[in-house]
């Protein structure tokens, strides 16, 4: 559905781009996951055709994507990072507008916009000015204004910076919806735990490269960690080091043990053991590791840095 290929962008001496090639499917929620200036933004800006690239392709549905050819943005619904709305107008005059612009029919529409507003939580609001509207709000708000042509292509670039907890999950869970409904999102982020919950698969990027590509499950397997063990330190387990020594390696701290666990070493098996030395379940606290870990393995810094 989405290609780029060997695609490279800079602007004066800053090269934002290197060489990406990335290929996204039909119905994907594809996740762009990087720190503030690795190249996401530039990235949805060629996407769009804002900007040409220097070199490489990008194609869309197999159509050339270009800053000279504008046809292909037909298919495409853009969620900017920067809040696009006429403040001073009521949200429901701020979506006739933006229908206008695609040509819509009056009433197809008015039906759509309402429609919309209901699923956001924003029609009991819609005659409301925007100026008066949350963060939260004016994000679902312009959400609605890149999805009244009916696109192919969602692409949202960090559609939740700033947005209260509210408002992020409604938004999460309208974009799992229309998901799930067969609608392609391209969803940039640098909040690893969103590409977790919403991504189908998330390529990392980090100084205009992409450095891993793959499920989120694929890319934790790139971890020399598998599994976070927390063992609290207590009479029993201070005891016991040399049992739970037999699994990994053991991280002393002031209050717990941190056990990084042997590639080959069982759980159950690892459990078995606790029980036979009568330490108990409740005192041991297991965690995934996260894509920030990657992240922070691969580069060696972190995805806020």
């Amino acid at each position: 559905m989405i290609e780029l290929k060997n695609v490279n962008k800079s602007f004066k001496t800053i090269k934002a781009l290197h060489d990406v090639s990335l290929e996204i499917f039909k119905g994907e929620f594809f996740g762009l996951l990087g720190p503030n200036g690795a190249g996401k933004s530039t990235t949805m800006s060629l996407l769009i055709g804002y900007l040409s690239a220097d070199s490489g392709s990008i194609l869309i549905n197999g159509e050339e994507v270009s800053s000279a050819k504008l046809d292909f943005r037909k298919d495409i619904g853009f969620v900017p990072q920067s809040i696009a709305l006429y403040n001073e107008l009521s949200a429901l005059e701020n979506l006739r507008i933006f229908g206008s612009l695609y040509g819509l029919p009056q009433n197809d529409l008015e039906e759509e916009i309402n429609d919309y507003l209901n699923a956001v939580g924003l029609y009991e609001r819609r005659k409301e000015e925007v100026k008066n509207f949350s963060g939260g709000m004016k994000r679902r708000l312009n959400l609605i204004t890149a999805l009244l042509h009916k696109p192919k292509v969602l692409l949202c670039d960090e559609p939740t910076v700033g947005v209260d907890p509210q408002s992020r999950n409604a938004i999460f869970d309208f974009l799992e919806k229309l998901n799930s409904e067969g609608l392609t999102i391209v969803y940039t982020t640098h909040y690893m735990e969103e590409a977790e919950r919403l991504c189908n698969r998330v390529a990392i990027i980090d100084s205009g490269k992409i450095i891993a590509l793959g499920t989120p499950d694929e890319l934790l397997q790139m971890l020399p960690v598998r599994e976070h063990i927390y063992i609290t330190k207590n009479e029993t387990t201070k005891s016991s080091v040399n049992v739970i020594k037999l699994f990994g390696e053991i991280i002393d701290s002031a209050e717990r043990y941190e056990l990084r666990l042997n590639k080959d070493a069982k759980l159950s098996s690892f459990f078995s053991s606790l029980e036979n030395a009568n330490i108990n379940v409740q005192n041991v606290t297991i965690q995934k590791p996260t894509l920030e870990e990657l992240f922070l393995n691969l580069t060696g810094k972190r995805l806020r840095d």
